[in-house]
């Protein structure tokens, strides 16, 4: 495998803080599986900031940022039942990975942590 891609983010929990408190903003972030996923989680705060660092870190990964039409929405982090994170995304998205890294084959891994005031993704991207 090659990596063809890599991105990180961190971000500050009490910024994430502020802006959960507007529906407005979790609605154009998040996804309705990722909010609803929040219901179960204690600490919102960092589930949150940990999320957003993801889209983040994954579309500095593709090399291009939050341009061509992506939205944070096109994104959203899903955790198996061992708590590995992953990323998904949409045709939108797929069709631009395709575009950039000239093959449909590869594989997105994705790294969460978070600490008292601080919240980081760390994604990479291999050809297969």
């Amino acid at each position: 495998m090659e990596i063809i891609g890599n991105g990180v983010d961190i971000i500050k929990n009490s910024r994430i803080k502020k802006l959960i408190k507007n529906p407005k903003f979790l609605s154009r972030v998040f996804s309705k599986e990722e909010i609803n996923d929040s219901k179960k989680i204690k600490n919102k705060i960092n589930y949150f900031a940990k999320r957003f660092a993801a889209k983040e870190a994954f579309v500095k990964s593709i090399g291009i940022g939050f341009r061509k039409g992506i939205n944070f929405n096109d994104i959203y982090i899903k955790k198996n039942k061992l708590g590995k994170p992953k990323i998904f995304y949409n045709s939108k998205i797929k069709k631009i990975l395709h575009q950039k890294f000239k093959s449909k084959k590869y594989s997105v891994f994705v790294s969460l942590s978070d600490e008292k005031n601080y919240s980081i993704a760390y994604v990479i991207i291999n050809k297969i």
